[in-house]
């Protein structure tokens, strides 16, 4: 899973760069589509992947802290 991460960010990054050094791209441009193409999708997907781990982990932080 994080390779997709890895890889997806990689190409965000590049879609970026390409909207900073363009003739009529802008840097904050390059910000905006950083985040929102990039961090912000891949924030969410983590978080959503993570959640059976968390359930786990939590049902047995819960069962030893009965004992």
């Amino acid at each position: 899973m994080y390779l997709v991460v890895i890889g997806w960010i990689y190409v965000v990054l590049m879609m970026s760069v390409a909207e900073a050094f363009n003739s009529t791209g802008t840097v904050l441009g390059a910000i905006v589509t950083f985040f929102l193409y990039g961090l912000m999708p891949v924030i969410l997907v983590v978080y959503l992947m993570r959640t059976p781990q968390r359930r786990k982990a939590n049902k047995k932080r819960e069962a030893t802290k009965q004992k």
